[in-house]
């Protein structure tokens, strides 16, 4: 892509950046700590929370909504907060001045993930009478097929600290009004007009679709969706991250910090070492 010459260049970027720093998230304060807030594991040093390295990259931490394939706020997320190893961070903030340059943000939906939020997700998929998100997430597949198509598993690697889900928001960012639980729910992979809202651009399904359709280089989505997935892909590969070609928006950064350890400290403030 054409980039404009300095000093017009290097002007446009620094407005492009006070706008987006202007419409960034300030440090998440809400913290659902719980029984049990005392003797919980910490994260080791080498974590920090993305926001503190990258506080124009937006975040729209999903799992302490109910705005997902549960349907409710999932175990271990105190925090609507993104937390990762450093390396990731400062990864992401090289990726972040990349697409600030062309006009667009970062926008994060997961980074870390306790590994209490995976058990609940491997209790909620073994409830097969728990269908109350199936028109969204998975209208396409049955429940009982989950494991074994492998969208639910034991162990992810989000867990490590190193992977993160991700988008591209065009800026300036519209705001993405509130999930309301109950509401009439539509297909991820449906058309973007009747998909639920997100101001991220048109990769062709939303966040966490259980479909096909999802696989970053399924040769069914349009051009324009074709394109706004390869400038993620591209602009993270860049910066050392692998896709998981099964989820265009999964990604990790190599290589990893933790290999092969899998964590259970909650998403929260709390849970960072002190000299963060």
């Amino acid at each position: 892509m054409r980039t404009l010459r300095t000093p017009l260049r290097a002007a446009l970027v620094a407005a492009v950046a006070l706008v987006s720093l202007a419409a960034a998230p300030a440090p998440a304060t809400a913290d659902r700590t719980g029984p049990g807030g005392r003797g919980e594991p910490r994260a080791p040093e080498e974590f920090v929370a993305l926001h503190d390295v990258a506080p124009t990259i937006r975040q729209e931490i999903r799992y302490f909504t109910p705005h997902n394939f549960a349907g409710e706020p999932i175990d271990g997320y105190r925090a609507p907060l993104c937390l990762v190893t450093e390396d990731t961070a400062q990864a992401l903030a090289r990726a972040q001045r990349s697409l600030l340059e062309r006009g667009y943000t970062l926008k994060v939906y997961d980074c870390y993930r306790p590994q209490r939020a995976v058990n609940h997700f491997v209790r909620w998929a073994k409830d097969l009478d728990d269908q109350r998100m199936k028109a969204e997430f998975y209208p396409r597949v049955e429940k009982n097929r989950l494991f074994a198509d492998g969208y639910i598993a034991e162990k992810s690697g989000h867990s490590r600290g190193s992977t993160v889900d991700i988008t591209v928001v065009k800026l300036p960012a519209k705001p993405t009004r509130p999930y309301v639980p109950g509401e009439p729910l539509k297909p991820c992979y449906a058309p973007r007009p009747e998909r639920f809202p997100d101001n991220s651009v048109d990769t062709g399904t939303g966040f966490d679709c259980f479909d096909t359709l999802a696989h970053t280089d399924d040769p069914r989505v349009t051009v324009e969706q074709r394109a706004n997935r390869r400038l993620l892909k591209t602009t993270l590969e860049r910066q050392g991250f692998t896709n998981l070609p099964e989820e265009w928006w999964h990604f990790t950064h190599k290589p990893e910090t933790f290999p092969d350890t899998y964590f259970d400290f909650p998403v929260s403030r709390r849970s960072l070492a002190s000299r963060h």
